[in-house]
């Protein structure tokens, strides 16, 4: 269990070291097709709510301003507004989790599926628990650029030590690091691999 958890607590580091995503980045992640969908259902929803509450007449909502039909358009318009808002913004967290976790190596539909049923009950809990246990994205290898998992030791590829520790303290140092910035001690980084020398054909 302890092996486990500071596993994790490893690759939150990871991810936080490394990952820089803006907000940008997380919106560009929601699929366009689900955004135009919201935006389209919204637009259809304003279209058939401000029209038909005005033929109500006097059944119109809210009741208070049957007589006032333009402050009474403007209320029905907020509503549907504010609720276009809530259920776009679920539809956008489900479609984040999807696209997310896909390209983190996750299994998507459980993911998404899990914060389906986490939804209605404890609202964005189940994203937050994403958030929080989510798997690094996969990166280059720093000797062979060949892409690789944060939970990797060696890269498969050029056996590359991804994750490189001081010698003198033995906590984990970046590749790049001259000096362990913990001890201060002078790191040395093994050169990159290089294929072995052709024989030499005048000495036969």
């Amino acid at each position: 269990m302890s092996d486990m958890w500071n596993e994790r607590m490893r690759l939150i580091r990871f991810r936080r070291k490394r990952e820089h995503t803006t907000f940008r980045e997380v919106l560009g992640l929601i699929p366009r097709w689900l955004v135009w969908t919201c935006v389209v259902l919204y637009v259809l929803a304003l279209v058939i709510a401000i029209p038909v509450n005005l033929r109500l007449g006097g059944d119109m909502f809210p009741p208070e301003l049957h007589d006032q039909p333009l402050v009474a358009s403007l209320a029905l318009g907020g509503l549907v507004t504010l609720a276009a808002i809530i259920l776009s913004a679920t539809f956008f967290m489900f479609g984040f989790v999807y696209r997310d976790a896909k390209r983190r190596g996750m299994n998507a539909g459980l993911w998404t599926l899990l914060v389906l049923i986490l939804s209605p009950a404890y609202g964005i809990i189940g994203l937050i628990i994403y958030l929080l246990v989510r798997e690094p994205l996969p990166y280059t290898c720093p000797q062979c650029a060949a892409t690789v998992s944060a939970r990797f030791n060696f890269c498969p590829n050029c056996k590359c030590n991804l994750h490189p520790a001081c010698p003198h303290c033995q906590r984990e140092v970046s590749d790049s690091d001259k000096f362990c910035p913990y001890c201060a001690a002078a790191l040395t980084h093994s050169p990159a691999s290089t294929s072995p020398p052709a024989p030499d054909d005048s000495l036969s």
